[in-house]
């Protein structure tokens, strides 16, 4: 199994146990910054340490569906993220109404997250030649 993808679901077991103790806010914040974090960085990793051009043009997977569904996954997750900031930001201004849109949207993040990491675990190449 690939460090990183390790790495990935060890922060996202920790997600969901940040989620389950919303009330910990001295857990919950800084577990949920760090996965963010995390996956804002974790394409820079990636793309200066495997040869993707190898894999995504010579071996013509830029073709796979399952990269794209990867990729659109991402983007999913990275928009969740977004509407998750602007909620987190509501809720500071005294918007009580927006705990319940951050749970719903914590829900979505913590599917979306899942997902990526199920595609990313697919597209892991077994023989480790990347």
């Amino acid at each position: 199994m690939s460090e990183a993808l390790l790495f990935a679901i060890v922060i996202y077991l920790l997600m969901v146990l940040a989620f389950f103790l919303a009330k910990w806010r001295f857990f919950h914040v800084p577990v949920m910054v760090l996965a963010i974090l995390f996956d804002l960085l974790i394409p820079v990793y990636l793309i200066l340490t495997k040869d993707w051009y190898k894999r995504l043009i010579e071996q013509e997977e830029i073709f796979s569906f399952m990269i794209w569904m990867h990729f659109i996954l991402v983007l999913t997750l990275y928009a969740l993220y977004g509407l998750q900031i602007m909620t987190i930001k509501k809720m500071i201004n005294g918007d009580e109404v927006a705990r319940k849109e951050h749970r719903t949207q914590g829900v979505g993040i913590l599917i979306a997250r899942g997902l990526v990491i199920l595609s990313a675990a697919m597209l892991i190449d077994p023989t480790g030649a990347e």
